[in-house]
């Protein structure tokens, strides 16, 4: 008696052997270790124009801007190979994603917030802002005098 699938998609069959598992493991850790020297290289490259005398900043915002594509690449072949997610079913797949990507909307709408709350403090809040910024940067505003004359 032979067993036919519930779906297309759904199956109680074993796909893969263990050899061919551990060749694709075995493959994806090569390829990580590949993309984490790339992005140490990188880091170590922004670290050294940020040494220099003027850094470039367009520059530094394209390198950190592949170390972000790289870093998702890495965090997709995690979550594909070693924690199975590449072998589930579309519905299972979209269950994870879904909230985690709302996850990272929370995060970037809370750091635009805290960014913007910060600017409005500094432009605002003048005591706030002579107690947060350094001394050179209020050099080119003008002392006020003293009320009792010239000391």
């Amino acid at each position: 008696m032979e067993h036919s699938p519930i779906s297309p998609e759904i199956t109680f069959t074993h796909h893969h052997s263990d050899e061919e598992f551990k060749r694709r493991v075995r493959k994806t850790t090569i390829l990580l270790s590949v993309i984490t020297i790339i992005e140490l290289a990188i880091g170590l490259t922004i670290y050294n124009i940020h040494k220099g005398e003027n850094p470039n900043a367009g520059l530094v915002l394209a390198f950190k801007g592949m170390v972000c594509i790289l870093t998702l690449a890495k965090a997709y072949y995690i979550v594909s190979v070693f924690m199975h997610l590449g072998d589930e079913i579309r519905n299972m797949i979209m269950t994870i994603v879904v909230p985690l990507l709302l996850f990272v909307w929370f995060i970037i709408a809370f750091i635009y917030d805290g960014n913007s709350y910060k600017n409005l403090r500094n432009k605002y809040d003048l005591h706030f802002k002579e107690t947060t910024m350094p001394s050179k940067h209020h050099a080119t505003e003008t002392p006020a005098e003293k009320p009792g004359g010239k000391e």
